[in-house]
């Protein structure tokens, strides 16, 4: 398992769980939800933002976001 900020751009990943911070729930609403195949579209130049596609449309993540979520390499 890995972190989704670990992923590098055009790899794509299933989400596994999130770790237990008051966060987890906005990803949630937003798409991000155990089981759902996501691909990461771009990166900032310094890293942060990310832009990944999740659920048919695009999401921007800031850093600590995506290193709340775990996924495992599909």
């Amino acid at each position: 398992m890995k972190r989704l900020s670990e992923l590098a751009i055009g790899q794509k990943a299933e989400i596994i769980s999130f770790e237990k911070d008051e966060i987890f729930i906005k990803l949630m609403e937003m798409g991000c939800v155990p089981g759902e195949i996501i691909k990461v579209e771009q990166k900032a130049p310094l890293g942060d933002p990310i832009s990944i596609s999740v659920a048919g449309y695009h999401l921007s993540l800031r850093i600590n976001e995506a290193n709340s979520i775990f996924v495992e390499v599909v």
